[in-house]
């Protein structure tokens, strides 16, 4: 069921947010007679065409047509629906919002949401008064060694959980919470013989925000050295999704819109050294690959990601993985290097923000990033080492979504290993046909139309079919029936275990 605020909330709500205000915060006005005038952010121009009228309530683009009050906004630029538009703006102007009026089973979720998020927000401040207490002694210690001002630790609302088997729980239950909707917050746990307990414990304690600031999930760290995991995270919960939640995103948020560009580090304290010593806007990815989702939301922001991983092995892969990612999601991507045994928050505490600074400038494409750790050691004269380094430049040129990307890649790929540039032109333009023709086969005659996703997946199956089985193996019969390609993936599907060479001859032969 769609949410509905009554109608006498939204006027309401309207008459007090002052549009003026929120539309600054994203463009830059100046006054010109009784509107404000400024930059289109919905579309590109060099010539100031975007009004704003404060007393009607409403802005407009001469440009490109856009136009409507304060919440069609906040629609068209955070990407979001009306209903979400409503509470944001509600949350900016602190205005409480209204039961809404719906079907049962949509409001008890509503509900569920609005318990959890209250809890989070009361766990944050228990946290926070225990930091502060006398069982945070060695919790504010560690804060002082890892070279955090008392500054940063309350503008990232850091605290301490104690020893104590239930002090939060019992915080909780004071404020009138039950046990059901204390579970479903992941705050507690129920142990084998039924007695409830506190999640965290002993731990330094990390809230997770949603982008427009609400906690929704904390990461805490071990306070003692035998202590496992050394990273305990909430679980996945109704109000939060690790793969759709970036750390420190609500923070720098304005400073990424500004700057055009956002540094992707790997860890809470790495997020904390470069913020405290505003060296680069930043977020964390807290130790995982990124996810699409992620990627989509880091959209919004900007389309400039410099990727600072820690420099060992374990970063390495995460990095790769990543800017693949991104670079797929249409990302500029480059890779900033750090020396070994030191990541951003060492480095930062070390030779200070100037001198990271200077690496992120000096940070390479991630194309070359790739292409120089391939050529790193080796030599490119020797034509066998020539002919294995370009099939690698080859396989990651087959997932660069744009030809014009592709073919600067070419060029230096070229220069690199010393041919000619039209040589690997030509080899990056078969690929291209080639990988069209896999996909096209006159769209595979018999089959209909086909998705994208089943084009580059059946394109995979016959390039790098070791990749791709696993992949179409977790396919279910529910995911087939509906897809043109639904043969020819059932075919692959029955040829799991024949030797992964035989794979493409037997999907075109049958």
């Amino acid at each position: 069921a769609m949410a509905l605020f009554p109608q006498t909330f939204i006027d309401d709500l309207r008459m007090q947010a002052d549009i003026l205000r929120v539309i600054q915060e994203y463009v830059p006005l100046r006054k010109a007679g009784v509107n404000w005038k400024g930059l289109c952010p919905f579309h590109n121009e060099k010539t100031p065409s975007f009004q704003v009228n404060p007393d009607k309530g409403f802005f407009h683009c001469f440009g490109c047509g856009v136009g409507g009050d304060v919440f069609k906004f906040l629609e068209l630029h955070e990407k979001i629906g009306f209903t979400d538009a409503v509470r944001l703006l509600a949350q900016k102007f602190g205005v409480p919002l209204p039961e809404l009026q719906e079907g049962s089973d949509g409001r008890a979720d509503n509900n569920t949401r609005e318990a959890l998020l209250k809890m989070h927000e009361i766990a944050a401040a228990y946290f926070r008064e225990q930091l502060d207490g006398p069982a945070g002694v060695r919790a504010r210690q560690l804060v002082k060694d890892r070279g955090v001002t008392p500054a940063t630790a309350q503008a990232l609302g850091f605290g301490f959980a104690p020893q104590s088997r239930d002090g939060l729980k019992t915080r909780l239950q004071q404020q009138g919470f039950t046990l059901t909707p204390m579970l479903q917050s992941g705050l507690v746990v129920q142990r084998e013989n039924g007695e409830v307990v506190d999640r965290f414990r002993n731990r330094f304690m990390i809230p997770i925000c949603r982008d427009t600031g609400s906690v929704i999930a904390f990461g805490g760290r071990a306070m003692e050295s035998d202590q496992v995991p050394k990273y305990l995270n909430s679980p996945e919960t109704p109000i939060y999704s690790k793969g759709r939640t970036l750390y420190g995103l609500n923070q720098t948020k304005p400073h990424i819109r500004k700057l055009g560009y956002v540094v992707l580090v790997e860890g809470y304290f790495d997020f904390a050294q470069v913020f405290q010593s505003n060296a680069a806007p930043v977020v964390a990815s807290c130790g995982t690959a990124l996810t699409q989702q992620q990627a989509q939301l880091l959209r919004r922001f900007t389309s400039r990601v410099v990727l600072c991983y820690d420099p060992d092995a374990a970063g390495e892969g995460a990095a790769e993985k990543s800017s693949e990612l991104l670079v797929k999601e249409g990302f500029d991507v480059n890779v900033a290097m750090l020396d070994r045994g030191l990541d951003p928050d060492t480095f930062i505490q070390q030779r200070g923000a100037d001198a990271y600074r200077a690496r992120l400038k000096a940070s390479r494409p991630y194309l070359e990033y790739l292409m120089d750790q391939a050529a790193r050691g080796v030599n490119l004269q020797d034509p066998e080492t020539q002919r294995g380094f370009l099939n690698k430049m080859l396989a990651i040129a087959a997932w660069l979504p744009e030809a014009t990307t592709r073919d600067q890649f070419a060029d230096k790929v070229a220069h690199r290993a010393g041919i000619t540039a039209e040589v690997i032109q030509h080899e990056f333009r078969k690929l291209a046909a080639r990988r069209q023709t896999v996909m096209a086969r006159n769209e595979l005659p018999g089959l209909g139309d086909i998705k994208k996703a089943e084009k580059a997946l059946i394109w995979w199956l016959i390039q790098r079919p070791g990749e791709a089985l696993p992949v179409v193996g977790t396919l279910q019969e529910d995911d087939l029936k509906p897809l043109a390609t639904r043969r020819v993936l059932e075919l692959a599907q029955s040829l799991h275990g024949l030797p992964t060479d035989q794979v493409p001859s037997a999907l075109i032969q049958r």
